[in-house]
């Protein structure tokens, strides 16, 4: 039987917290992605009230350990976590949310995500924002390359011819497309559609169009 909490949630798929399996200080980690393009923003930590509390008002809760009280992420930094879609793992002992994020601020540093740190060749820290979907990533270097142009790079060179450039680029791409669905190679289909991505990426960048906005209409329109 599903708990109060759970019966009235906000959270789309929502779970009953009586299934979870806590560790022996009353506690599951919870993962917190981006649910747009999958980036793994932070991790903290529930208790049964904090992911009461979740399930109730459609936003996160956490237990802090440092301070042991409940903190409702948000509440003195503004960066709420509103969750989408809550999921938990094949044992029971970990938890997975979906979360839009207020102000693109998970971190108290200010950074987008906790996972921002890596080291480099010289095993030293640097900030290197983390992975999401490939799309994302190809988009970032996209804007890299508009906003710090290098004279040997192609994605450059579209940037300088402007529309007509860039546009009679995805009509050339558009027509391969077709060409190869045409003569049912699959190799030939995913080179040429990858073309026809890298090359939309490139006009909304040219646009000042993120590609972001691009997925909250495809989210709106999948129901």
């Amino acid at each position: 039987m599903m708990s109060d909490s759970a019966a009235k949630s906000k959270v789309i798929g929502a779970i009953n917290p009586e299934e979870i399996k806590f560790n022996g200080q009353g506690l599951v980690p919870a993962i917190a992605q981006d649910y747009l393009d999958g980036t793994v923003l932070m991790l903290a930590w529930m208790n049964r009230e904090s992911l009461g509390k979740t399930l109730e008002t459609g936003q996160a809760w956490y237990w802090s350990r440092s301070r042991q009280e409940l903190w409702h992420k948000g509440a003195t930094s503004g960066h709420f976590q509103t969750v989408h879609t809550i999921r938990y793992d094949c044992d029971r002992d970990a938890i997975l949310m979906s979360i839009e994020q207020a102000g693109d601020i998970a971190c108290h540093t200010g950074e987008r995500s906790c996972f921002h740190q890596i080291n480099d060749d010289d095993d030293k820290a640097v900030i290197e924002p983390p992975p999401g979907d490939m799309l994302s990533q190809v988009f970032s270097v996209i804007r890299d390359r508009r906003d710090n142009p290098d004279p040997q790079s192609y994605t450059c060179s579209l940037f300088t011819g402007g529309d007509n450039k860039i546009l009679k680029k995805i009509g050339e791409e558009a027509a391969e497309v077709v060409m190869a669905c045409k003569d049912d190679s699959p190799d030939e289909i995913a080179g040429e559609v990858a073309d026809l991505f890298y090359h939309a990426l490139v006009a909304i960048a040219h646009h000042n169009v993120d590609i972001r906005d691009v997925y909250r209409v495809l989210k709106k329109r999948s129901g």
